[in-house]
C-alpha cells in the first residue's frame, strides 16, 4: 500500500489513498456488504420536511454507539465480518480506532448525498472519518463553509479510503453529487467513534 496523498485544502486535514484494498480484495468485500447489511431507505428531514432519502443505509457498531442525523437516531447492529476485516485494516494503516460505522448503498446514479458536515455533536469537535469506497467510481465534491467559491473534487475509486480529520468538518462541506453518467452500484462506508461530548 502506498502512503496517502494530502489534499492541499486549507483549513483541512484531508488524505487519499487510491489503493487502500488490493482490487480483488474490494470486490470480495463489497459483495458480502451487499449480502450482509440489511439496506434500508430511510425518511430523513431535509429543510423541515421527512423525505425518503436518496440511498440504502444501514449503521453497525458497538452498542453505545448511538449516532443521530437528518432527524434519524440509529441504533448500531453488531458488526458483520466484512465491516470488521476493513475496520480492522483501517486501524492498523491510520492508528486511530473507530467505533461505528455508517453504510450507504448508492444503488445507479441517481443516488446521491447532498451537502453536509459530519459535525454532531456526539462526533466531537474535530472528528476522524475513515471513507472507503467499493464499486463504482463516484464523484466527491467539498466546499468551504466560509469562502465558498473554494471548492475540491475528487473521484473516490474502488478499494479507496479517504480520510478527514482536523477541521475538516467544521470548515468544509461535502457531497456526492447525482450523475447522468452510467455507473453501477457503490458502497461507501464511514467510519466514525462517538465521543459522547
Amino acid at each position: 500500500m502506498e502512503s496517502p496523498t494530502v489534499l492541499d485544502l486549507a483549513d483541512a486535514d484531508v488524505r487519499y489513498d487510491s489503493d487502500f484494498l488490493a482490487e480483488a480484495t474490494a470486490t470480495r468485500l463489497f459483495d458480502d456488504l451487499l449480502e450482509e447489511l440489511d439496506w434500508q431507505q430511510r425518511e430523513i428531514l431535509l429543510f423541515g420536511r421527512r423525505i425518503p432519502s436518496p440511498r440504502l443505509t444501514a449503521f453497525h457498531g458497538e452498542a453505545h454507539a448511538v449516532y443521530t442525523y437528518s432527524g434519524l437516531t440509529l441504533e448500531p447492529r453488531a458488526w458483520t465480518p466484512a465491516l470488521d476485516e476493513i475496520r480492522a485494516a483501517i486501524e492498523r494503516a491510520t492508528g486511530f480506532a473507530f467505533d461505528c460505522v455508517l453504510a450507504n448503498h448508492y444503488r445507479d446514479g441517481s443516488d446521491s448525498m447532498g451537502w453536509h458536515s459530519d459535525d454532531e455533536r456526539e462526533l466531537g469537535p474535530e472528528p476522524v472519518i475513515a471513507s472507503v469506497s467499493l464499486g463504482a467510481t463516484r464523484r466527491f465534491t467539498m466546499q468551504h463553509r466560509e469562502r465558498k467559491e473554494e471548492r475540491f473534487a475528487i473521484e473516490l475509486e474502488h478499494g479507496s479510503l479517504l480520510m478527514m480529520a482536523g477541521p475538516t468538518q467544521r470548515c468544509w462541506k461535502h457531497a456526492l453529487p447525482k450523475t447522468r453518467k452510467p455507473v453501477g452500484a457503490r458502497v461507501n462506508l464511514t467510519f466514525r467513534r462517538i465521543t459522547g461530548a
